[in-house]
């Protein structure tokens, strides 16, 4: 009996599951012991599911889907085929939206946030979880609480750091705030390859 779906269309759909479970643990602020707990799988099968080194099925996904308390296609969502653009899913939750930029499975993972001034509570919560992030923002005035550090950003400013340092985040202005995140949950990190050839004393200054 055939498929109902050609196998390449399949693997592409399963493929893309593993960035969104992701990005909807890190918007409800649910580490993976957590999310363990919930839902009786493994902390390493969780893992490896949002890494993309292991392939979804239903056993996994509906525990998944109970525990989030969304429908099994927001978890399979599958893009159009024979167009080349990112068609993403948004998520919105307590006034931030979080768009997916990107569907690769494993390594680094592109988002838009846009966050309401009423938005994230402004009491800071902050959370740990293993990886590696960098924000830039786009407009609007962004504030970050980064393990000592409370630091509000402005259009054109960016952050790096490892997600295992406490951090939180909100809206610190009375406009929309919009960032450009990337998030390596293996730890990744962004590599340069390319720099000005010629720098003055002046341009090259750090500080």
């Amino acid at each position: 009996m055939a498929n109902s779906e050609p196998p390449d269309e399949l693997d592409r759909v399963l493929g893309g599951v593993g960035p969104r479970l992701n990005a909807l643990r890190r918007e409800r602020g649910i580490t993976l012991a957590g999310l363990s707990a919930a839902t009786g799988i493994s902390v390493s099968t969780l893992s490896r599911l949002e890494s993309g080194r292991r392939k979804a099925n239903l056993e996994l996904l509906l525990p998944l889907a109970r525990a989030y308390q969304v429908a099994l296609d927001d978890l399979v969502a599958a893009t159009p085929t024979n167009d080349p653009r990112v068609h993403a899913r948004p998520i919105t939750r307590h006034g931030m939206t979080m768009i997916p930029l990107s569907t690769r499975a494993g390594g680094l993972h592109a988002y838009k946030w846009v966050i309401r001034p009423s938005g994230i509570p402004k009491t800071p919560d902050p959370r740990v979880h293993d990886g590696y992030e960098w924000l830039y923002v786009l407009s609007g005035r962004l504030r970050l609480v980064l393990g000592e550090h409370d630091l509000t950003m402005g259009s054109g400013e960016a952050a790096e750091f490892d997600t295992r340092v406490p951090h939180w985040f909100s809206n610190a202005g009375s406009d929309p705030v919009e960032v450009l995140a990337l998030f390596g949950p293996q730890g990744e990190r962004m590599h340069v390859r390319a720099r000005p050839k010629n720098r003055t004393a002046d341009t090259s200054a750090t500080g």
